[in-house]
């Protein structure tokens, strides 16, 4: 007989912001905790394990019923759910947490091999952090939890363990294993996910709990909520609990997309449920996709483009005219209701980019983590405030290309080519703009606040611009004259905001008041 041991309920294993690692058990029943820590990925694990939980102890059947139950209500009804299910929750033993004892005849691999973050085989390493680290039993413990929805594609499952007898979804026809596919909860490229944050871990929770009617209101779940997979794990890639869990919301925050089991060495790693995707019409909730033109489109992690430059796009939901409109159902049904009923409420987002070569995926180059929290202005949600947030950010936008505009004149004039320090100085200018972005969120709805902010941005654009645009040599201060940013109209008071146009040939700007 296996000894169960490692009670997810009662060890400490999640790690808390300025706490430390606390059990399930302190998550539902210390409202001082504030926020999950962690590395991105494991804090949407780490989410989406917390909300299942909470959706299986207690789902309200309308906003009515979940304003009643409150933050405190759920952290209790969690908590005997916790205890009716303690059985179910040791990393180790007759039924390990969220692990199929079945998979044993997969082949093991290390554990550095499934986190994305560390380099194996002959990748190089560049920093201690990719470095292969032991792994005490709250890490195994999260690692597990990650791979559910986050495990990499590629060719690190051994899909010639099969365990739904007549499965063709793992293995070719000569029964050598195919690639395995990128978990459902980061896609092809790393989706981008959205959370509400409270002023506290538990009321976070309260603010992201969907509503029986709100789980109708989606329509692409057929058994609805479903079952939780420690309630009833599947004993294969598609037995009735399998397609349970591939078309319900438990099953979108716990998908089950690996089936591994730990050992001492690594885990035995394959494939498990298959989900449809986004191009389907099913997503996680907390991802965001535009369903309106031919093809969908999802909103991924991008590097290159902090989270707060797509609050926009994610809240394009909120305009009652628009030509795209993104759906994440987690704001949709989540976000007025919350900024009604808290007088503090935050838009968290955040994921994994990572590259695909051949039907690998891996972290490299540019990739990287990525996350950012805006605080929302409770009192001024709603279309109007949204109308003039995105006016202001398409005017950023425009400001931005201005600026490019502008560097390439300079250059231009001097015989130089200068996409380089374009694209440098642009970077440059959105690093400036975020220090004030959280003023204009507040802002938006206050014409003179939008005023005086235009003021900053556009302190910003002329920065950048003389921070890589030098005029020491009499032929460098003739193409700064030339190219400098005219930025008059943007600061017109009584003006709407126009495109700005060039000045001269050469690109310069220069505005047309009317």
């Amino acid at each position: 007989m296996v000894e169960n041991r490692f009670n997810l309920i009662d060890e400490p294993w999640i790690p808390v912001v300025d706490v430390g690692r606390v059990s399930l058990k302190e998550i539902f029943s210390n409202p001082n905790l504030k926020a999950l820590g962690g590395n991105p990925v494991q804090k949407i694990a780490l989410t989406k394990l917390l909300l299942a939980i909470s959706q299986s102890a207690h789902t309200p059947e309308d906003d009515q019923a979940w304003l009643n139950l409150g933050a405190e209500g759920l952290a209790n009804s969690c908590l005997q759910y916790l205890q009716k299910w303690h059985d179910r929750f040791y990393l180790y033993g007759e039924k390990p947490f969220l692990q199929m004892p079945a998979i044993a005849k997969a082949a093991v691999q290390p554990f550095g091999a499934v986190l994305p973050e560390i380099a194996t085989g002959n990748t190089t390493v560049h920093t201690q952090i990719q470095q292969e680290k032991l792994l005490d039993d709250a890490d195994k413990a999260l690692l597990v939890l990650q791979l559910m929805g986050f495990g990499l594609g590629g060719k690190k499952t051994d899909n010639t363990a099969v365990l739904t007898e007549g499965y063709q979804g793992k293995t070719k026809d000569n029964g050598k294993g195919m690639t395995g596919k990128p978990g459902s909860s980061i896609g092809f490229m790393g989706f981008l996910h959205n959370f509400l944050q409270g002023q506290n871990l538990q009321q976070s929770l309260w603010l992201n709990l969907f509503t029986q009617k709100h789980i109708t209101q989606m329509r692409v779940f057929e058994f609805g909520l479903g079952v939780a997979p420690w309630e009833q794990m599947p004993e294969g890639e598609a037995d009735y609990e399998a397609k349970q869990l591939a078309s319900s919301l438990i099953g979108r925050l716990i998908p089950l997309s690996r089936f591994v089991l730990l050992t001492e060495q690594g885990l035995h790693y394959s494939e498990g449920i298959v989900h449809l995707g986004y191009k389907d019409g099913i997503s996680d909730p907390s991802i965001s996709v535009n369903y309106s033109g031919k093809d969908p489109k999802a909103i991924w992690v991008d590097t290159e483009k902090r989270p707060w430059r797509m609050l926009t796009a994610l809240l394009s939901f909120m305009a009652s005219q628009a030509k795209e409109v993104y759906t994440c159902s987690q704001l949709a049904f989540c976000l007025t209701r919350g900024a009604n009923n808290s007088a503090e409420i935050k838009l968290w987002s955040g994921g994994l980019r990572v590259s695909s070569n051949a039907g690998e995926q891996y972290v490299s180059g540019s990739d990287d983590y990525l996350e950012s929290s805006i605080a929302l202005p409770s009192a001024e949600i709603g279309e109007n405030w949204f109308a003039h947030l995105q006016s202001e950010m398409m005017e950023l936008d425009i400001l931005a290309k201005t600026l490019y505009g502008c560097v390439m004149s300079y250059y231009k004039l001097q015989l130089v080519e200068g996409k380089n320090q374009a694209a440098q100085t642009t970077n440059l200018f959105w690093q400036l703009c975020e220090s004030r972005f959280q003023a204009l969120v507040y802002g938006a709805d206050d014409a003179q606040q939008r005023l005086a902010l235009r003021k900053v941005f556009a302190g910003f654009v002329n920065q950048a611009f003389e921070n890589y645009c030098p005029k020491e040599t009499a032929r460098q201060l003739d193409a700064w004259a030339q190219s400098r940013p005219n930025l008059s109209k943007y600061l017109a008071q009584d003006k709407q905001p126009q495109n700005i146009v060039p000045a001269s040939s050469h690109g310069a700007m220069q505005m047309d008041l009317i």
